[in-house]
């Protein structure tokens, strides 16, 4: 039964969030870039309490490619591109920063962390001209199903399946294939979560 009263209400909030959906496409068509979907973003990242989460969840759902309306998107996080998708039962936490990625299913982001679009985001060898006029390259980063990415974490390479990136550390190369926990910056290596499984199971 509470299945079911929880599926109504998150197909309730979509029909809520329709019309901000439509606005959000009208408005596109007169803007370049991310800056309507920034805008938005920003908006719906001040509602407080359940009925944020459940309006961000379902805007997101409309407007995010492949991204399920079963998320929890914490109080004052923002998202800075559209190409971003997020698989069910993913929660992420306040004040969080999220670049363009694909996050995997049940996967957790503690308060502040932060997702860049990968490391090249702003050229800058060029000495004659402004940082802000060289450009950059916007990679969408992977992160895994089942992760827990820990408060104020900055994600900048991939991370796979059931690895672990602790608190405050810095993210700047793929994780190994193995379930990994990382943590310092530059994050590394602390630990094997699979070798410590079969470690306690002899």
């Amino acid at each position: 039964m509470k299945n079911i009263i929880k599926f109504l209400i998150k197909k309730i909030f979509i029909l809520l969030a329709l019309p901000c959906f439509l606005l959000f496409l009208l408005l596109n068509l007169f803007s370049k870039g991310e800056s309507t979907f920034q805008s938005f973003s920003q908006l719906l990242s001040l509602i407080p309490g359940k009925i944020g989460i459940y309006l961000r969840a379902a805007f997101y759902h409309l407007t995010c490619p492949n991204t399920s309306d079963n998320i929890s998107i914490g109080f004052l996080t923002i998202f800075s591109h559209r190409d971003t998708s997020i698989a069910e039962g993913v929660y992420i936490g306040p004040q969080g920063n999220i670049g363009k990625c694909r996050i995997g299913k049940n996967t957790l982001l503690g308060s502040g962390v932060h997702i860049l679009s990968g490391k090249n985001q702003h050229e800058f060898s060029d000495l004659s001209k402004p940082i802000q006029q060289q450009g950059g390259i916007f990679t969408k980063i992977s992160i895994g199903e089942d992760c827990w990415l820990g408060n104020g974490a900055i994600i900048m390479a991939d991370v796979a399946d059931q690895c672990i990136v602790a608190a405050g550390s810095v993210l700047t190369k793929d994780t190994a294939t193995e379930p990994t926990i990382y943590a310092g910056n530059p994050a590394k290596i602390v630990r094997n979560r699979a070798t410590e499984q079969q470690d306690a199971a002899e």
